[in-house]
């Protein structure tokens, strides 16, 4: 009797067996890899990085900080009527974190081999420009702990002062740009900027080594002279072929369309608009559209369009800024009379987008050299700034091909004299102008210099008392979810107001 029940268990715990192994088998996909792909992962991380709050925060909040935009609608004039409204604030916080931040540390857990070292690099780079965007928008930030709920289980991480982020930064893109190995493989086509050119990439870190170093002049001048010598020393990108450019289709999915023009003209600037009945009734700021009427900027043409009879004209004679800190709705005739990005030219869905190029490292090269951190000529570097910018718009087509005549016209009237104040207001009004479309970039670069010099708006019930903003609030639910180390971050930076300084951002 024992013997038959234990032969029946026996078979019984084999069939169990051969059951469970069998429905495994059938549910198991034989395609799927149980490895993460750096290359997968490092594509959506570098997509990502430039989805991020393409409309709430580069243009409504930045793009009217700068005055580049307006809008008549108070909810969405948190930029140009400086109000604070979670909502639009809270979204690139809200995005950067769980998307390319989360995506590019998969990719640095995933290229830890000796063979890797190529990718790895390539990845501490991007790490670097996602990270110090959300740093400068923000201030103190989770940054040593972000990214870290796989594996390390640590879902509320603290925030790191912004004076060690940038320390640390700096040092990655020190030794990242030195671990280059030529033997070695790179990411080849899921490298959506250079194909996993390494020269390019150095290049690039480099430039944003630049990038950071400049922007600590007001708060350590000491340290800014060292890493820009270094960045100088290294190598940054000086030709338009280095230029950091992604590159966008019209379809066929809304991923691949230029997330600036797509969230813009899907969300604001509609198609059968024409510019009369705008969702947000967002138009060029006149302070922008004036600016360039004055200086018989070329650019203007091929960025700015009034539509007449259904098409946009770029006429000089046409074009018309809109007043920030407007209220009231103008008429649908009225408010087609006004400026606004032209969709034949950069805001096509398939126009690339330009991450970091020459002529914003001209131009900060320019400005080391007023400093005397640079030996080469500050006018020169100048000059070939604004070349580079009006050479630039070729990217986008025929339609934006600015010609030589134009270019060598509008130099003639260029020149780099006066004070170093004078010189460098000089420089950085040319940089608001060269660096719009990114508006992050600017809205920083602006906090740092003051140029160009803007005129504020003081908007009834605003919340900085007619001031300028300096930085862009926290999410409400930081308070929640993570509050001791959102309390901790307030305590050390300051309240989470507008108007609070980040760190670099001294007086």
């Amino acid at each position: 009797m024992k013997k038959t029940n234990s032969l029946i268990l026996t078979l019984f715990l084999l069939g169990f067996w051969s059951c469970e192994k069998d429905f495994k088998e059938i549910n198991t996909n034989p395609n799927a890899s149980t490895i993460a792909s750096s290359a997968f992962l490092f594509s959506n991380a570098q997509l990502n990085t430039l989805n991020t709050g393409q409309f709430e925060t580069s243009l409504l909040n930045c793009g009217g900080f700068l005055q580049h935009f307006a809008t008549y609608k108070e909810v969405s004039g948190v930029g140009d009527k400086y109000l604070a409204n979670d909502a639009y604030h809270a979204v690139f916080f809200q995005e950067a974190f769980p998307n390319s931040v989360n995506q590019i540390n998969e990719v640095l857990r995933a290229t830890t081999s000796a063979n890797d070292i190529n990718k790895n690099a390539i990845a501490r780079i991007w790490k670097v420009y996602i990270m110090h965007r959300i740093t400068d928008l923000y201030g103190d930030i989770p940054y040593s702990e972000a990214g870290r709920g796989y594996p390390d289980l640590i879902f509320t991480p603290k925030y790191d002062a912004q004076a060690a982020i940038y320390a640390n930064m700096l040092i990655e893109l020190e030794a990242s740009t030195k671990a280059f190995d030529a033997t070695k493989p790179s990411f080849g086509a899921a490298d959506l900027i250079y194909a996993g050119d390494l020269a390019k990439w150095k290049k690039l870190g480099y430039s944003l080594m630049l990038r950071l170093g400049m922007r600590m002049t007001k708060v350590d001048n000491a340290q800014a002279k060292t890493w820009v010598e270094k960045a100088i020393a290294g190598g940054v990108i000086l030709g338009s072929s280095d230029n950091a450019v992604i590159k966008y289709t019209d379809g066929p999915q809304n991923y691949n369309r230029n997330p600036f023009v797509y969230t813009a003209r899907t969300r604001d600037f509609v198609a059968n608009s024409f510019g009369r009945t705008n969702i947000e009734g967002g138009k060029y700021s006149t302070t922008f559209i004036d600016y360039l009427v004055k200086a018989a900027d070329p650019r203007l043409n091929v960025i700015s369009g009034v539509w007449i009879n259904k098409i946009q004209d770029n006429s000089t004679s046409v074009q018309k800024g809109f007043q920030n800190g407007l209220s009231v709705a103008p008429s649908p005739d009225a408010l087609g009379t006004y400026s606004e990005p032209l969709q034949t030219t950069i805001f096509k869905m398939d126009a690339p987008a330009i991450v970091l190029g020459n002529a914003e490292t001209q131009l900060l090269l320019a400005e080391a050299s007023v400093r005397g951190w640079n030996t080469a000529s500050a006018e020169d570097l100048y000059k070939s700034a604004i070349t580079a910018s009006l050479n630039n718009y070729q990217i986008y087509g025929a339609n934006a091909v600015i010609a030589l005549d134009k270019i060598t016209a509008f130099l003639a009237g260029k020149s780099l004299t006066g004070t170093m104040d004078e010189k460098l207001e000089k420089i950085h009004t040319e940089f608001w102008v060269s660096l719009f479309g990114d508006e992050i970039e600017a809205f920083s670069n602006w906090r740092r210099t003051g140029f160009p010099k803007l005129r504020p708006i003081n908007y009834p019930g605003n919340a900085t008392n007619g001031t300028i903003p300096r930085r862009i609030i926290y999410p409400n639910v930081e308070s929640a979810s993570n509050a001791t180390n959102y309390q901790a971050a307030l305590a050390k930076q300051g309240p989470d107001l507008l108007t609070t300084r980040v760190w670099w951002d001294t007086k």
